[in-house]
């Protein structure tokens, strides 16, 4: 059992220690993710942004991922999709409704700016937990195809489907705990408050200038 959000950044920092020093690249996933992400750069010296995927939600079920997609549409579709026969017309559909929000957010997370290089860089995704692990396949697709140096994942938590099919897309793969007995990402917390938008914006617009460049 975590504490909070903090307690898991910190835990996380020590794992990834050997990065100090690297500038390394700190991606959270929004919206938990982001203090993590800054707790975490902040100790190795580098930088934090966000990067932006949504989860596909199943039909009556907007709980269950079906899938994830990023920026660029890519789209991962996971085996609840077919378990659920979902329609193509319900996924057309749903990706849509979430790459409008993913622009919305885009223009107001980091608005007035590009998201910060990838090329060359050692990059750090984190999250908060994975459940299904779909929208972190969709995120470390979308940045492998920007060639970094060497990518890395950080999670606190994940089941072992989960854990064992983000292990091979990434060069390190950080997890404080893989267990069998994974219900929700909230079970291993004993505080998850929600975190706002406006957190988020605060956390990044107070990210050091020089580290964003």
């Amino acid at each position: 059992m975590f504490q909070n959000r903090t307690d898991v950044a910190q835990q996380l920092l020590e794992k990834l220690r050997h990065y100090q020093g690297e500038d390394p690249l700190v991606l959270a996933i929004p919206r938990g993710a982001v203090p993590m992400g800054r707790t975490i750069a902040l100790g190795l010296g580098g930088a934090l942004d966000v990067v932006l995927v949504r989860k596909l939600r199943a039909p009556l079920q907007p709980e269950l991922a079906i899938g994830a997609i990023d920026e660029n549409g890519w789209t991962y579709l996971t085996d609840h999709a077919t378990h659920h026969e979902v329609s193509a017309d319900y996924i057309a559909t749903e990706k849509l409704t979430q790459l409008q929000t993913l622009r919305a957010r885009r223009a107001q997370y980091t608005s007035g700016r590009l998201p910060l290089a990838v090329k060359d860089r050692i990059v750090i995704v984190v999250d908060d937990g994975l459940a299904t692990g779909a929208t972190m396949v969709a995120a470390l697709h979308g940045l492998r195809a920007r060639q970094p140096a060497r990518l890395v994942c950080a999670v606190p938590v994940a089941p072992p489907e989960a854990a064992a099919k983000i292990r091979p897309l990434v060069d390190e793969f950080v997890c404080l705990e893989v267990s069998a007995d994974f219900h929700s990402v909230g079970q291993f917390y004993a505080n998850f408050v929600q975190v706002e938008d406006v957190e988020v914006i605060a956390l990044l617009n107070a990210a050091e200038p020089a580290k964003n460049q």
